[in-house]
């Protein structure tokens, strides 16, 4: 599937226009991971976000003192590592390809550029990213 039509269906990306969903696409690099590629491991440091174009990631998390435990499978037009465009702070989960994945990174500091270049992009996204956060917050288990 062409890069705009999986950047269409992310929601991260609602309300961004075509020029601006371009401009997102141009700081998109293509990557292909096999089955077991490690894309990030919990404890790591933020650098990026992922889109998934295709295939399927496992997302484990190993609590302290347990055992690592599959806690979410994503695929096509999702992404993970988000709250990675945002601060350099730990990675919460490990990030396993479940057999051939086709993924889009976006690197934060060619985030960041685009954002004091385009400020609605940077407004936009950041809206999109708070009203994700705040629906996980309010909805998580206790």
């Amino acid at each position: 599937m062409p890069l705009m039509n999986i950047l269409k269906q992310v929601e991260l990306f609602r309300g961004l226009n075509a020029l601006q969903l371009e401009q997102i696409g141009n700081i998109c690099r293509p990557e292909t991971l096999v089955t077991g590629t490690v894309l990030f491991r919990q404890g790591d440091p933020s650098d990026k976000m992922v889109i998934i174009a295709s295939g399927q990631i496992e997302i484990a998390v190993t609590p302290p003192h347990g055992e690592p435990y599959p806690a979410l499978y994503l695929g096509e037009g999702q992404v993970v590592g988000e709250m990675g465009l945002i601060d350099a702070g730990s990675r919460s989960a490990t990030a396993i390809a479940l057999g051939e994945t086709h993924i889009y990174s976006i690197d934060r500091t060619d985030f960041e550029t685009l954002c004091e270049t385009d400020t609605a992009i940077g407004y936009l996204m950041m809206r999109n990213l708070a009203q994700d956060l705040s629906f996980k917050l309010r909805h998580r288990d206790n």
